[in-house]
């Protein structure tokens, strides 16, 4: 068994890799979820039992909440639990596209104590644990030095930059980018790739926790949209929204949004 909870999740990640890799995006088979819920393919389903079989196995009195795994109440009584997306941007992979991530974290009473955003496709594994820095590959991350939001770099949807967001009725001049996957996007910006990420509408859990914690061990600041601290394995696992900087943009975005409904 691995001796860390870090270990864990890094072991877990890599076998979902080997999972979903045997799957060609195009050719799995597709669902749609009800409610408008998004696409599941036979790989996000493979990979969510194998997930729960090497984690809940290491671990059995670890709560459980995953994208696509039933959620029930037991979870809430549990001082540990793991929170996992098992194929962040399924979208992306079912178009045959390598931007699609395994989100792992471990949550404690609330709080992400190790995470893991693991692109198996790209070789890439973003990694962290509560107080000993974020890693890619190994090697140490950190967020970028933007001292402003006019001229940084926003990963972000396009309906986040519509006028009724901002206070000053327009967004500030940013350079906008996008990836389909929300874990990768919270990666990048720990790595310092972009200055910035936000989403304003509802964030479920999953998509979240892993990146949560590589982010701040990185430097950077997480927030929901209204700038209060993110909380995990809450009864609706649902965040209102998301914003993650570096100290210096995360509170110029504080200020720049206007308050209002998510989208």
């Amino acid at each position: 068994m691995p001796a860390t909870e870090l270990d864990l999740l890094i072991a877990a990640a890599r076998a979902a890799g080997e999972v979903a890799c045997r799957y060609t995006g195009p050719e799995a088979r597709v669902w749609d979820k009800p409610g408008g819920a998004g696409p599941v393919t036979e790989a996000d389903l493979a990979v969510n039992e194998v997930l729960f079989e090497h984690l809940r196995g290491a671990r059995p009195d670890y709560g459980w909440l995953s994208e696509e795994s039933a959620d029930t109440p037991e979870r809430l009584s549990r001082e540990r639990v793991f929170i996992v997306d098992p194929i962040d941007g399924t979208r992306s992979f079912i178009d045959g596209t390598r931007t699609w991530a395994h989100a792992l974290a471990v949550v404690e009473r609330g709080e992400v104590v190790a995470g893991v955003v693991y692109l198996p496709m790209r070789d890439m594994m973003y990694a962290a644990a509560a107080g000993q820095g974020a890693t890619l590959n190994g090697d140490r991350l950190g967020v970028s030095d933007a001292a402003v939001l006019d001229g940084s770099s926003m990963l972000a949807a396009k309906p986040n930059f519509d006028a009724r967001h901002w206070r000053a009725g327009r967004p500030p001049a940013m350079d906008r980018g996008f990836r389909p996957s929300l874990a990768y996007r919270l990666a990048l910006v720990a790595e310092g790739r972009f200055d910035a990420m936000m989403t304003l509408r509802g964030a479920w859990e999953w998509d979240i926790a892993a990146g949560d914690l590589i982010l701040r061990e990185a430097g950077a600041v997480t927030s929901d949209r209204e700038g209060r601290p993110l909380r995990f394995n809450n009864p609706m696992p649902k965040l209102d929204g998301v914003l993650a900087a570096n100290p210096a943009v995360h509170s110029a975005l504080l200020e720049a949004l206007a308050p209002g409904a998510a989208i």
